[in-house]
């Protein structure tokens, strides 16, 4: 199967104007920016057979091309970053059997996580899309709640049933457990990771679905697959000792910087 993976990034985000610009210094010191630290972690993933940044402002297509990025120019009327994809991935010619949707603002997504989420969908003829989850150890659930308290929008979790089909996301701490947790102590909240594998059909249909009721009040672009009454396919991915984080908000900054000095990671 071939396999296209499409960074969206777009520069008028309204939690964090101009984020995929923001530059994230590693362990060495060296400052690159968020949308050049996204590319270099989609081409560290096997079995890949193009990698695209999908964009509407030139600004980011500039940055992109300047450290050697292929980018595809997308409407400004894309909603979300699935819709971007959806558009970039027909101005392509719509010719791949996967598309992988891999977020702008998530450098620190390590490899294994897509290359299990493309194996996932492959191996799951019923599933329409497909998006990791990790198992939060307690340090990662404290740390949303340490958000949520605070009022800011930290990590989304997710709840699936049998056969690993999703049952909800959100940017509330879901389910309930009532109790805190030990540092590395294992919990039953899953982090969904914002990474989505998609068969053509089912995103090109995507952008043509209203928007429910559901992806409204969370804000969660996943959530119209659900409501529209397709199967979505939570692949649990392990992290190896990786960190993981998505830049949200400005305060995410300088988390994501200490976490990439802690794992030596440039």
């Amino acid at each position: 199967m071939t396999v296209l993976v499409v960074i969206p990034a777009r520069y008028a985000s309204t939690r964090y104007p101009g984020k995929p610009l923001v530059a994230l210094k590693g362990a060495d010191g060296e400052a690159r920016t968020l949308i050049r630290r996204s590319w270099e972690a989609a081409t560290q993933v096997k079995g890949v057979d193009r990698v695209v940044v999908a964009t509407d402002d030139d600004r980011i297509k500039a940055e992109a091309e300047g450290f050697g990025a292929e980018v595809v120019m997308t409407s400004e009327a894309c909603r979300n970053g699935t819709e971007r994809c959806a558009e970039a991935h027909a101005a392509l010619g719509g010719r791949y059997d996967i598309v992988v949707n891999l977020q702008g603002d998530a450098p620190l997504t390590p490899h294994w996580f897509v290359e299990a989420l493309v194996a996932g969908l492959q191996a799951d003829p019923g599933a329409d899309i497909a998006t990791p989850v990790l198992r939060c150890d307690g340090r990662a659930l404290n740390g949303f709640l340490e958000d949520r308290r605070a009022g800011r929008v930290g990590g989304t979790t997710a709840v699936f049933g049998a056969g690993r089909r999703a049952l909800y996301f959100s940017k509330e701490v879901i389910p309930y457990t009532g109790r805190r947790y030990g540092a590395d102590e294992a919990t039953p909240v899953f982090h969904h990771i914002g990474v989505y594998a998609y068969r053509p059909a089912a995103l090109a249909a995507y952008p043509g679905w209203e928007t429910g009721a559901l992806e409204t009040l969370e804000g969660l672009e996943q959530l119209r697959f659900l409501e529209c009454g397709r199967t979505v396919l939570c692949v649990e991915v392990e992290a190896r000792g990786r960190q993981f984080w998505e830049l949200n908000n400005p305060e995410d900054v300088p988390r994501i910087e200490a976490m990439l000095a802690e794992m030596g990671m440039s």
